[in-house]
């Protein structure tokens, strides 16, 4: 049996980041269908788009969870505050609507 070649390598990897990419795009799409549910909860009893204190304890839990699989920390620190920034994003856009709290650390 003689070892498959390179290019079949190569193309097994890919298959499977390209597996992984579609399996993050879904999952990312949920957590924003959350966020939204949340940002809309927040607007309707005016609570502010940014909560500083979930924030830090997120980054945190994530920066922890990292190590285990070997990912480096601060890339997880930098993946989650994108999203934090999209959310927070999203949610003064929702309260903007809804005519509520719009600063980000109000």
């Amino acid at each position: 049996m003689s070892e498959p070649s390179v290019k079949e390598q190569l193309s097994g990897y890919r298959q499977s980041i390209d597996n992984i990419d579609a399996a993050l795009v879904h999952m990312l799409a949920e957590r924003f269908r959350c966020t939204k549910a949340v940002g809309v909860l927040k607007a309707k009893y005016d609570l502010p788009a940014a909560d500083p204190a979930r924030q830090e304890y997120q980054i945190e839990r994530l920066r922890r969870l990292a190590k285990d699989p070997h990912l480096d920390p601060d890339f997880a620190e930098t993946f989650l505050n994108f999203i934090i920034k999209e959310v927070i994003r999203h949610h003064e856009a929702i309260a903007a609507e809804h005519g509520g709290v719009t600063e980000k650390t109000a």
